[in-house]
């Protein structure tokens, strides 16, 4: 018998490994009619025994199984065979366990009973991991570069990261200060994914009224309500099939927390005004600059959506902490800056400046800062006095956690002594209120968006309790 030809198409193969005979019948004939090869195995014995003998493009498994857990087979495959992805089936209402399961390193997972629909999606996305991003693209496509820049350790050490759970469906909190590039690492985590070809959908959970957050992140039906003149697709379902992305995801209120939760938990939305829910196929990345864990000992986050989203942390280190890579950061952004007949350049000194600054901002800020510098600069040329760099430098920083804060007006009203009240309360409060905030912003060197950042509130907050209290900006 003849060698078989090399060209000949091979059908990915799936292990399916669950002691009930009628659902393994189930999800076997369901994977054959995907035009898949299917072997099955009722123990975790049998399912170990099958993993030596042949390569698999999925394993599907039980999360209880006669001779122990399907999590033990999850780690397992996680261990020794990299490149197999594995999914669990868990019992109704048991997402604790699909939790459990996803920070092994399960690449996803589907609840009993089983909807045939979200199988064949889960293990189509499966199988594009397996191909790799390329598949998924346009055949003329080129590889993009990383959009993350630098060469230093930790942002090496940061792609090595995304890499890795790029392969995986779930859920990833990213945490970061301000301007330190949350979306960008949330469309890295997208574009390596399997999910590379459908949409990335980013949206800002602090810029939408709370009153049309149903409506924008589920859709809505022509007459739901007044103004709806003609259907509408939500966030979720644009980005079926791909990846949402929750910025400042802490500033959502709690009843849209309860709705959230669900939608991720059920992997179905129902629009305002419809009667039935509609199946979404949705990678949730969160990102935020609060401490989440935080929020919820106070109360303003619910901890089983934190448990949700906070399946797999990606922290993304601040600019100070990687200032190798301040050159080729500069080179993009003075490249993006400049036009082909007008080329910037920097001047004798400018790196060095940029090296001493601590840059609170992070990468954002040092954009605005070379913006800023080119408007000033002569010839495309930036010097280190078109900088004009005020505030934290690193060694102050060291040297002085705590920044002196800026002098405040004396106190109206003087604070009360231990054994004494103050007369009047509400202005008391006010003055305390007001020293605060004069502290941060003296912090910040009168950055509003930090200062609201150190204090634990929004912008607008902070932008609010400026006006209340009449503290106003410096001139320069």
């Amino acid at each position: 018998m003849s060698a078989r030809s090399p060209q000949a198409p091979r059908s990915p193969r799936v292990l399916v490994v669950d002691d009930e005979a009628d659902l393994r019948e189930l999800l076997e004939l369901t994977l054959l009619k995907m035009g898949l090869d299917v072997d099955s195995a009722a123990s975790l014995a049998a399912a170990r025994a099958r993993l030596v003998d042949t390569e698999y493009q999925l394993v599907l498994t039980d999360m209880r199984l006669p001779d122990g857990l399907g999590l033990e087979l999850v780690r397992e495959v996680t261990a020794a065979y990299k490149n197999t992805p594995v999914a669990v089936v868990t019992a109704f209402g048991s997402t604790d366990n699909a939790v459990i399961a996803l920070k092994a390193g399960a690449f996803d997972y589907i609840s009993k009973p089983v909807a045939l629909d979200q199988l064949r999606v889960m293990v189509q996305s499966a199988l594009r991991l397996n191909a790799g991003p390329a598949a998924v693209q346009a055949p003329s496509a080129a590889p993009t570069a990383s959009r993350l820049r630098g060469e230093s350790a930790v942002i090496q050490a940061l792609r090595a990261q995304i890499a890795r759970l790029a392969r995986s469906m779930a859920p990833v909190a990213i945490h970061g200060e301000s301007g330190s590039g949350k979306e960008l690492a949330a469309r890295e985590i997208h574009a390596q994914s399997s999910r590379a070809a459908k949409p990335f959908i980013a949206v800002n959970c602090g810029a939408i009224p709370e009153a049309l957050m149903e409506a924008e992140f589920f859709g809505y039906r022509k007459g739901a309500f007044t103004g709806a003149a003609d259907d509408r697709e939500g966030f979720f379902q644009a980005a079926n099939g791909g990846t949402l992305m929750l910025d400042e995801v802490a500033d959502l209120p709690l009843a849209m927390q309860v709705k959230l939760l669900r939608a991720i938990q059920e992997r179905r939305v129902r629009k305002l005004g419809a009667t039935a829910e509609e199946p979404v196929d949705v990678r949730i990345v969160s990102a935020t600059h609060k401490n989440l864990a935080q929020c919820v000992e106070q109360g303003s986050f619910r901890q089983d959506l934190f448990y949700r989203l906070n399946v797999i942390e990606l922290s993304l280190p601040p600019l100070r902490e990687r200032l190798d890579d301040l050159g080729v950061l500069t080179a993009a952004i003075l490249e993006r800056l400049g036009t082909f007949e007008h080329k910037v350049a920097l001047g004798p000194g400018v790196l060095e400046a940029l090296r001493g600054y601590a840059f609170p901002g992070n990468v954002r800020e040092l954009e605005n800062i070379l913006e800023r510098a080119l408007a000033f600069a002569n010839g495309g040329v930036i010097q280190v006095g078109d900088l004009a760099l005020k505030g934290a430098r690193l060694a102050d920083m060291a040297a002085a956690p705590l920044p002196s804060p800026m002098p405040a007006a004396p106190s109206a009203v003087p604070p009360p002594n231990p054994d004494s009240l103050p007369s009047s309360l509400p202005e008391y409060l006010n003055q305390v209120e007001r020293e605060i905030i004069l502290r941060a912003l003296a912090q910040t060197h009168f950055n509003r968006t930090q200062a609201a950042q150190l204090l634990g509130i929004s912008f607008r907050q902070l932008r609010y309790q400026m006006q209340k209290l009449n503290i106003q900006e410096p001139e320069a």
